[in-house]
Protein backbone atom coordinates (compact mmCIF):
# COMPACT_ATOMS: atom_id res chain seq x y z
CA UNK A 1 0.00 0.00 0.00
CA UNK A 2 1.22 3.16 -0.87
CA UNK A 3 1.95 5.28 2.28
CA UNK A 4 0.71 9.25 2.07
CA UNK A 5 1.55 11.81 3.84
CA UNK A 6 4.75 12.65 6.14
CA UNK A 7 7.37 14.43 5.25
CA UNK A 8 9.15 15.16 2.12
CA UNK A 9 11.30 13.23 -0.23
CA UNK A 10 13.19 14.43 -3.04
CA UNK A 11 10.73 16.55 -5.59
CA UNK A 12 10.05 14.62 -8.96
CA UNK A 13 12.47 15.96 -11.76
CA UNK A 14 11.46 16.46 -15.20
CA UNK A 15 11.75 13.23 -17.68
CA UNK A 16 14.13 14.16 -20.27
CA UNK A 17 16.63 11.22 -20.72
CA UNK A 18 19.42 11.56 -22.68
CA UNK A 19 18.78 7.69 -23.63
CA UNK A 20 15.65 7.27 -23.00
CA UNK A 21 14.76 4.67 -25.43
CA UNK A 22 17.60 2.24 -24.29
CA UNK A 23 17.47 -0.15 -21.63
CA UNK A 24 18.24 1.12 -18.46
CA UNK A 25 20.30 -0.65 -15.62
CA UNK A 26 22.42 -0.22 -12.66
CA UNK A 27 25.82 -1.00 -13.69
CA UNK A 28 27.83 -1.20 -17.10
CA UNK A 29 29.48 -4.34 -16.46
CA UNK A 30 26.27 -5.37 -15.91
CA UNK A 31 24.93 -4.23 -19.00
CA UNK A 32 27.47 -6.38 -20.42
CA UNK A 33 26.01 -9.28 -18.94
CA UNK A 34 22.83 -8.36 -19.81
CA UNK A 35 23.89 -8.94 -23.43
CA UNK A 36 25.69 -12.07 -22.51
CA UNK A 37 22.68 -13.91 -21.26
CA UNK A 38 20.47 -12.43 -23.98
CA UNK A 39 22.38 -13.32 -26.54
CA UNK A 40 23.92 -16.41 -24.91
CA UNK A 41 27.40 -15.48 -25.54
CA UNK A 42 29.79 -18.41 -24.32
CA UNK A 43 33.08 -16.98 -24.74
CA UNK A 44 34.12 -12.79 -25.01
CA UNK A 45 37.35 -11.10 -26.67
CA UNK A 46 38.23 -8.40 -24.28
CA UNK A 47 41.06 -6.05 -24.60
CA UNK A 48 43.96 -5.89 -21.95
CA UNK A 49 44.00 -2.59 -21.56
CA UNK A 50 40.71 -2.43 -19.62
CA UNK A 51 39.67 -2.12 -15.95
CA UNK A 52 39.49 -5.65 -13.93
CA UNK A 53 35.59 -5.35 -13.35
CA UNK A 54 34.43 -6.98 -16.35
CA UNK A 55 37.26 -9.50 -15.68
CA UNK A 56 35.96 -9.91 -12.04
CA UNK A 57 31.84 -10.13 -13.88
CA UNK A 58 33.19 -12.64 -16.57
CA UNK A 59 34.75 -15.16 -14.15
CA UNK A 60 32.18 -14.37 -11.36
CA UNK A 61 29.53 -15.57 -13.80
CA UNK A 62 31.41 -18.40 -15.31
CA UNK A 63 32.01 -16.71 -18.99
CA UNK A 64 35.10 -17.77 -20.73
CA UNK A 65 37.56 -14.91 -22.00
CA UNK A 66 40.44 -14.16 -23.72
CA UNK A 67 42.70 -11.21 -24.48
CA UNK A 68 43.71 -9.00 -27.12
CA UNK A 69 45.69 -6.19 -27.89
CA UNK A 70 45.16 -2.56 -29.14
CA UNK A 71 47.01 -0.41 -31.34
CA UNK A 72 48.50 3.26 -30.55
CA UNK A 73 45.29 4.55 -32.36
CA UNK A 74 43.10 2.63 -29.88
CA UNK A 75 41.71 -0.13 -32.42
CA UNK A 76 42.06 -3.63 -31.91
CA UNK A 77 44.56 -6.09 -33.32
CA UNK A 78 42.39 -9.02 -33.47
CA UNK A 79 42.70 -11.45 -36.26
CA UNK A 80 40.91 -14.24 -34.63
CA UNK A 81 38.24 -15.77 -36.49
CA UNK A 82 35.06 -15.78 -34.03
CA UNK A 83 33.43 -18.98 -33.73
CA UNK A 84 29.45 -19.72 -32.45
CA UNK A 85 28.86 -17.97 -29.42
CA UNK A 86 31.82 -15.80 -29.60
CA UNK A 87 32.03 -12.12 -28.98
CA UNK A 88 34.26 -9.16 -29.42
CA UNK A 89 34.02 -6.44 -26.92
CA UNK A 90 35.96 -3.02 -28.22
CA UNK A 91 36.44 -0.42 -26.07
CA UNK A 92 35.76 3.15 -27.61
CA UNK A 93 38.95 4.72 -25.26
CA UNK A 94 38.36 8.42 -25.18
CA UNK A 95 35.38 8.66 -27.63
CA UNK A 96 38.37 8.04 -30.15
CA UNK A 97 36.14 5.77 -32.49
CA UNK A 98 33.83 7.69 -34.72
CA UNK A 99 30.59 5.87 -36.17
CA UNK A 100 32.87 5.66 -39.41
CA UNK A 101 35.39 3.20 -37.59
CA UNK A 102 32.67 1.34 -35.38
CA UNK A 103 30.86 0.16 -38.91
CA UNK A 104 34.15 -0.48 -40.33
CA UNK A 105 35.02 -2.64 -37.42
CA UNK A 106 31.43 -4.24 -37.53
CA UNK A 107 31.95 -5.57 -40.93
CA UNK A 108 35.80 -6.63 -40.34
CA UNK A 109 34.54 -9.46 -37.34
CA UNK A 110 30.37 -9.16 -37.21
CA UNK A 111 29.89 -9.72 -33.85
CA UNK A 112 30.91 -7.28 -31.60
CA UNK A 113 29.73 -5.29 -28.56
CA UNK A 114 30.76 -1.35 -27.80
CA UNK A 115 31.75 -0.37 -24.54
CA UNK A 116 30.77 3.77 -24.91
CA UNK A 117 31.83 3.99 -20.95
CA UNK A 118 34.09 6.64 -22.35
CA UNK A 119 31.50 8.13 -25.06
CA UNK A 120 28.11 8.55 -23.38
CA UNK A 121 27.12 11.14 -25.86
CA UNK A 122 28.07 8.94 -29.12
CA UNK A 123 24.69 7.10 -29.73
CA UNK A 124 24.59 3.77 -30.47
CA UNK A 125 24.26 2.50 -33.87
CA UNK A 126 21.62 -0.37 -35.35
CA UNK A 127 22.65 -3.46 -34.90
CA UNK A 128 25.64 -2.78 -33.13
CA UNK A 129 25.32 -3.81 -28.92
CA UNK A 130 26.24 -1.27 -27.23
CA UNK A 131 26.19 -0.42 -23.50
CA UNK A 132 27.18 3.38 -21.37
CA UNK A 133 27.64 4.53 -18.00
CA UNK A 134 26.23 7.36 -16.31
CA UNK A 135 28.07 8.20 -13.39
CA UNK A 136 31.07 8.47 -15.61
CA UNK A 137 29.89 11.48 -16.86
CA UNK A 138 26.89 12.79 -14.27
CA UNK A 139 26.53 13.32 -10.42
CA UNK A 140 24.93 9.93 -10.30
CA UNK A 141 26.13 6.96 -8.05
CA UNK A 142 25.13 4.18 -10.25
CA UNK A 143 23.30 3.63 -13.53
CA UNK A 144 24.03 2.43 -17.27
CA UNK A 145 22.29 2.12 -20.61
CA UNK A 146 22.10 -0.47 -22.84
CA UNK A 147 20.89 -0.97 -27.15
CA UNK A 148 20.64 -3.91 -27.77
CA UNK A 149 17.97 -6.10 -30.37
CA UNK A 150 17.13 -8.84 -28.22
CA UNK A 151 15.46 -8.76 -24.84
CA UNK A 152 16.68 -10.88 -21.77
CA UNK A 153 13.59 -12.62 -20.44
CA UNK A 154 14.28 -12.78 -16.74
CA UNK A 155 13.01 -10.61 -13.79
CA UNK A 156 15.27 -8.31 -12.59
CA UNK A 157 14.71 -6.74 -9.48
CA UNK A 158 15.20 -2.55 -9.37
CA UNK A 159 18.39 -1.07 -7.95
CA UNK A 160 18.08 1.43 -4.83
CA UNK A 161 21.08 4.46 -4.97
CA UNK A 162 19.79 5.65 -1.39
CA UNK A 163 22.80 4.38 0.58
CA UNK A 164 25.47 5.41 -2.30
CA UNK A 165 24.79 9.25 -2.40
CA UNK A 166 27.08 10.18 0.66
CA UNK A 167 30.22 11.25 -1.48
CA UNK A 168 27.89 13.06 -3.84
CA UNK A 169 25.91 15.14 -1.95
CA UNK A 170 29.12 15.53 0.22
CA UNK A 171 30.86 17.11 -2.51
CA UNK A 172 27.81 19.07 -3.68
CA UNK A 173 28.62 21.30 -0.31
CA UNK A 174 32.36 20.60 0.25
CA UNK A 175 35.21 19.12 -1.27
CA UNK A 176 35.87 16.14 -2.89
CA UNK A 177 38.71 15.18 -0.76
CA UNK A 178 36.67 15.24 2.15
CA UNK A 179 34.41 12.34 1.22
CA UNK A 180 36.78 10.45 -1.25
CA UNK A 181 36.46 7.36 0.73
CA UNK A 182 33.02 7.40 0.63
CA UNK A 183 33.62 7.60 -3.00
CA UNK A 184 36.32 4.27 -3.20
CA UNK A 185 33.83 2.41 -1.03
CA UNK A 186 30.49 3.09 -3.18
CA UNK A 187 33.11 2.26 -6.44
CA UNK A 188 33.56 -0.97 -4.26
CA UNK A 189 30.38 -1.98 -3.58
CA UNK A 190 28.33 -1.68 -6.91
CA UNK A 191 31.11 -4.07 -8.58
CA UNK A 192 29.73 -6.45 -6.30
CA UNK A 193 25.70 -5.65 -7.92
CA UNK A 194 23.91 -8.32 -9.43
CA UNK A 195 21.95 -7.31 -12.65
CA UNK A 196 18.77 -4.90 -11.82
CA UNK A 197 16.98 -1.87 -13.22
CA UNK A 198 18.09 1.20 -12.75
CA UNK A 199 16.84 2.82 -9.59
CA UNK A 200 14.31 5.25 -9.86
CA UNK A 201 16.40 7.85 -8.14
CA UNK A 202 19.14 7.83 -10.84
CA UNK A 203 16.68 7.95 -13.49
CA UNK A 204 15.25 10.97 -11.65
CA UNK A 205 18.79 12.75 -11.92
CA UNK A 206 19.41 11.75 -15.15
CA UNK A 207 16.28 13.14 -16.20
CA UNK A 208 16.95 16.77 -15.04
CA UNK A 209 19.69 17.63 -16.96
CA UNK A 210 20.52 20.30 -19.59
CA UNK A 211 22.17 17.40 -21.92
CA UNK A 212 22.56 19.98 -24.48
CA UNK A 213 24.70 22.26 -21.91
CA UNK A 214 26.68 19.59 -20.55
CA UNK A 215 27.38 18.74 -24.27
CA UNK A 216 28.67 22.55 -24.78
CA UNK A 217 30.84 22.81 -21.81
CA UNK A 218 32.97 20.30 -22.21
CA UNK A 219 33.14 20.47 -26.40
CA UNK A 220 34.35 24.17 -25.19
CA UNK A 221 37.23 22.90 -22.68
CA UNK A 222 38.58 20.14 -24.64
CA UNK A 223 38.96 22.36 -27.61
CA UNK A 224 41.03 24.99 -25.10
CA UNK A 225 42.94 22.19 -23.82
CA UNK A 226 43.89 20.78 -27.37
CA UNK A 227 44.82 24.50 -28.57
CA UNK A 228 47.45 25.05 -25.74
CA UNK A 229 48.84 21.29 -25.32
CA UNK A 230 48.57 19.62 -28.45
CA UNK A 231 52.29 20.79 -28.74
CA UNK A 232 53.67 18.95 -26.16
CA UNK A 233 50.72 16.38 -26.33
CA UNK A 234 52.27 12.53 -28.31
CA UNK A 235 48.79 11.44 -28.87
CA UNK A 236 46.52 13.02 -31.71
CA UNK A 237 43.46 13.03 -30.86
CA UNK A 238 40.68 12.85 -32.51
CA UNK A 239 37.98 16.04 -31.28
CA UNK A 240 34.57 13.58 -30.10
CA UNK A 241 31.58 15.03 -29.30
CA UNK A 242 31.20 15.85 -25.28
CA UNK A 243 34.29 14.43 -24.75
CA UNK A 244 35.03 12.41 -21.66
CA UNK A 245 38.34 14.02 -21.06
CA UNK A 246 41.11 15.18 -22.86
CA UNK A 247 44.26 12.51 -23.31
CA UNK A 248 47.70 13.81 -22.70
CA UNK A 249 50.60 12.04 -23.11
CA UNK A 250 53.89 14.23 -22.69
CA UNK A 251 55.76 14.12 -25.58
CA UNK A 252 59.80 12.51 -24.92
CA UNK A 253 61.63 15.46 -26.89
CA UNK A 254 59.13 17.97 -28.13
CA UNK A 255 58.25 20.63 -25.81
CA UNK A 256 56.28 24.17 -25.59
CA UNK A 257 59.61 25.90 -26.46
CA UNK A 258 61.62 22.96 -29.09
CA UNK A 259 63.96 20.46 -28.18
CA UNK A 260 63.85 18.76 -24.80
CA UNK A 261 66.40 16.44 -23.53
CA UNK A 262 65.03 12.08 -24.06
CA UNK A 263 65.10 12.24 -19.99
CA UNK A 264 62.52 15.09 -19.40
CA UNK A 265 60.13 13.98 -16.40
CA UNK A 266 57.17 13.52 -17.81
CA UNK A 267 53.59 12.45 -17.55
CA UNK A 268 54.27 11.21 -13.94
CA UNK A 269 55.85 14.31 -12.64
CA UNK A 270 53.14 16.32 -14.19
CA UNK A 271 50.23 13.95 -12.23
CA UNK A 272 51.90 14.96 -9.36
CA UNK A 273 52.18 18.58 -9.75
CA UNK A 274 49.00 18.88 -10.97
CA UNK A 275 47.85 16.96 -7.53
CA UNK A 276 50.07 19.62 -5.42
CA UNK A 277 47.80 21.96 -6.85
CA UNK A 278 44.53 20.01 -6.08
CA UNK A 279 43.97 18.75 -9.75
CA UNK A 280 43.41 15.30 -9.21
CA UNK A 281 44.29 13.26 -12.67
CA UNK A 282 43.47 9.22 -12.13
CA UNK A 283 45.70 6.70 -13.03
CA UNK A 284 42.71 4.64 -15.01
CA UNK A 285 43.15 0.97 -14.58
CA UNK A 286 45.92 0.70 -12.46
CA UNK A 287 45.33 -3.41 -12.72
CA UNK A 288 46.66 -3.55 -16.64
CA UNK A 289 50.28 -1.71 -15.39
CA UNK A 290 50.18 -5.47 -13.36
CA UNK A 291 48.65 -7.33 -16.13
CA UNK A 292 50.97 -6.49 -19.04
CA UNK A 293 54.38 -6.18 -20.27
CA UNK A 294 56.56 -2.73 -19.88
CA UNK A 295 56.79 -2.55 -23.15
CA UNK A 296 53.48 -2.84 -24.25
CA UNK A 297 51.13 -0.04 -25.89
CA UNK A 298 48.54 -0.98 -22.79
CA UNK A 299 51.30 -0.80 -20.44
CA UNK A 300 51.96 2.44 -22.06
CA UNK A 301 48.92 3.98 -22.16
CA UNK A 302 47.86 2.79 -18.48
CA UNK A 303 50.98 4.57 -17.03
CA UNK A 304 51.19 7.96 -19.37
CA UNK A 305 48.35 8.97 -20.20
CA UNK A 306 46.65 11.98 -18.42
CA UNK A 307 43.12 12.49 -18.86
CA UNK A 308 43.20 15.77 -18.00
CA UNK A 309 38.59 17.05 -16.47
CA UNK A 310 37.19 18.81 -19.05
CA UNK A 311 33.62 18.35 -17.79
CA UNK A 312 30.63 20.77 -17.28
CA UNK A 313 31.55 21.47 -13.44
CA UNK A 314 34.34 23.49 -14.93
CA UNK A 315 34.86 26.42 -17.27
CA UNK A 316 37.94 28.92 -19.03
CA UNK A 317 39.47 29.55 -16.26
CA UNK A 318 39.77 26.16 -14.55
CA UNK A 319 40.84 24.71 -18.08
CA UNK A 320 43.42 28.25 -18.12
CA UNK A 321 44.39 26.79 -14.88
CA UNK A 322 44.86 23.41 -15.75
CA UNK A 323 47.00 24.48 -18.82
CA UNK A 324 49.04 26.92 -16.76
CA UNK A 325 50.30 24.41 -14.35
CA UNK A 326 51.20 21.92 -17.11
CA UNK A 327 53.16 24.37 -19.01
CA UNK A 328 54.64 25.63 -15.27
CA UNK A 329 56.03 22.22 -14.58
CA UNK A 330 57.71 21.44 -18.42
CA UNK A 331 59.26 24.88 -17.86
CA UNK A 332 60.54 23.84 -14.65
CA UNK A 333 61.42 20.31 -16.08
CA UNK A 334 63.28 21.88 -19.22
CA UNK A 335 65.39 24.29 -16.72
CA UNK A 336 66.35 21.57 -14.07
CA UNK A 337 67.52 19.88 -17.00
CA UNK A 338 69.41 22.33 -18.52
CA UNK A 339 70.95 24.14 -15.47
CA UNK A 340 71.48 20.45 -13.54
CA UNK A 341 69.95 22.28 -10.93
Amino acid sequence: MREIGGYFGLEKLSSNEYHNALIPLNTASNALLYILKAKKIRKLYIPYYLCDSIKKMLEHNNYDFGYYNIGADFEPMFDVPLGDEEYLLIVNYYGQLTDEVIGLLKKKHKKIIIDNVQSFFQKPINGIDTFYSCRKFFGVPDGAYLSTDVLFNENLGKDISGDRMKHILGRFEAGASDYYKDFQKNELDIKDEPLKWMSDFTHNILGAIDYEAVRKIRNENFAKLHENLKVINKLEPAIPDAPFAYPLEIKDRTGLWGQMPATFPGNESIRKHLIDKKIYIPTLWTNVLNDTDEGSIEYKYAANILPLPCDQRYGPDDMEYIIHNIQEEVENGQKTLSTGV
